[in-house]
């Protein structure tokens, strides 16, 4: 019998690596605006982006512990086509379709655009992320140690920062709260909920949550009750740092709108806040740790993805593989942050959905003995819903919007839970029903 466990450093340890790779130097943007938007209804609206941008990847974190560290046994519940289908679209929404190329935009919109004197163009715009991007393709090539130590020694420096940032800002507030507008003026919280999509935490979890699980292996915890307790224990600890980063960080957010003003990204908010808080010296070093740790998180997306596409397809040269990657982020980064953001909102209504249900149904699963048909079942009822979500936000499919509205829990943006529990009961019925 295995009894080995991880001893309490070890756990934090673990703990805070899980708090450093959630906290991308992308997931700082959203909190801001969120903050601005939402006003005096900021807190339900956190509340509700918690529950995403936080509870929902430590789910995520047991899920994978439950499943044994494996994102494609969790997908093979539903089928061994959607098995290849889903790992694949959550490798690319994490990667060359939206998580690359914001670590790009979001270096340029914190660590070039605030010292440009006309403002952001198309040319200056271009030359930094061809610098950006060939530099992740250079580090991607070999992912050293070396990236790795700076990633870690560039968290604490950033929490630091954040932290006085917030300090500050809750001593002197830069004004008050507005009046919410948009979707927070009649559901703040589910606004909000909707908002937390924009971390791609959960989805990202799913990958992160494998490395989590295999530094335990090493440790020597083998069993997958003992794995998923410490996974429990290291999600919690990553999940209080994360709250704490955006509670903070949407208070400052709602409290800019006077001397910031409403700004079309969280980038251009949260540079006005330092540059307001801190003045030059500290939005100049805020700049400097956000542009690397954007960096940093590329070379480990670029070299993630490529390794992916190593294991599915060995015929491509993992060269030649991130090389396609690199100039694929470059051009998407090239679209600017919130036209990027814009673009990526139909595809996470799409995919979050479906996420949740499988991160739920795996988490408990021996209350209907793993059946595949209840995966399968919660899955489509989801996705018949959410697609359709998803291509409502897009200019070609804007006409769906009123369908989706008029559907049960639809003005809420949680149309799909309903389907997801029909479909979830009428396969536990038919596994009953053959037994």
């Amino acid at each position: 019998m295995n009894n080995k466990t991880l001893s309490r450093n070890e756990t934090l340890a673990i703990g805070f690596m899980m708090f450093a790779l959630f906290l991308g130097a992308g997931n700082l943007i959203f909190p801001p605006a969120l903050g601005q938007e939402a006003g005096t209804s900021v807190w339900s609206a956190t509340i509700g982006f918690l529950v995403t941008g936080v509870g929902l990847p430590i789910l995520a974190i047991i899920a994978i512990a439950k499943s044994g560290g494996d994102l494609k046994k969790v997908s093979e519940r539903v089928g061994p086509l959607f098995a290849i289908i889903f790992p694949l679209v959550v490798y690319l929404a994490i990667g060359p379709l939206f998580g690359i190329p914001r670590t790009g935009s979001v270096a340029y919109e914190i660590g070039l655009l605030p010292y440009l004197t006309n403002g952001a163009s198309t040319l200056s715009l271009f030359i930094f992320t061809l610098i950006f991007f060939s530099l992740t393709f250079w580090l991607s090539l070999n992912p050293s140690k070396l990236v790795g130590r700076i990633g870690k020694g560039l968290t604490p420096l950033l929490v630091i920062l954040l932290g006085v940032l917030a300090f500050t800002g809750i001593i002197s507030p830069l004004g008050s709260p507005e009046s919410p507008v948009g979707g927070y003026e009649q559901f703040a919280f589910f606004t909000g909920f909707q908002e937390g999509y924009f971390t791609m935490d959960a989805i990202a979890a799913l990958v992160f949550g494998i490395v989590v699980i295999a530094r335990m292996k090493e440790r020597g915890i083998t069993s997958t009750e003992e794995t998923t307790k410490k996974a429990i224990q290291v999600g919690v600890i990553a999940g209080i740092g994360l709250a704490l980063v955006y509670l903070s960080l949407a208070f400052l957010g709602s409290t800019s709108v006077e001397t910031v003003g409403y700004q079309a990204n969280g980038g251009v908010i949260l540079t006005g806040i330092a540059d307001q808080l801190l003045g030059t010296i500290g939005l100049l070093l805020l700049s400097f740790v956000i542009t690397i740790a954007c960096l940093t998180t590329s070379v480990g997306l670029t070299s993630a993805f490529g390794e992916y596409i190593q294991r599915v397809a060995p015929r491509f040269p993992y060269t030649v593989t991130i090389g396609v990657i690199s100039l694929f982020s470059l051009l998407m980064a090239n679209m600017g942050l919130t036209q990027l953001l814009q673009f990526s909102l139909p595809m996470l209504i799409m995919i979050y959905p479906v996420a949740i249900v499988l991160i739920v149904l795996t988490i408990f699963k021996n209350t209907f003995n793993e059946d595949s048909r209840v995966f399968k079942g919660a899955v489509i009822g989801a996705a018949i819903v959410s697609i359709p979500d998803g291509l409502s936000n897009t200019e070609t499919f804007a006409n769906l919007s009123e369908f989706i509205v008029s559907l049960p829990l639809g003005e809420m943006g949680i149309a799909w839970i309903i389907p997801a529990l029909i479909g979830a009961l009428i396969g536990y019925f038919l596994s009953k029903k053959e037994k």
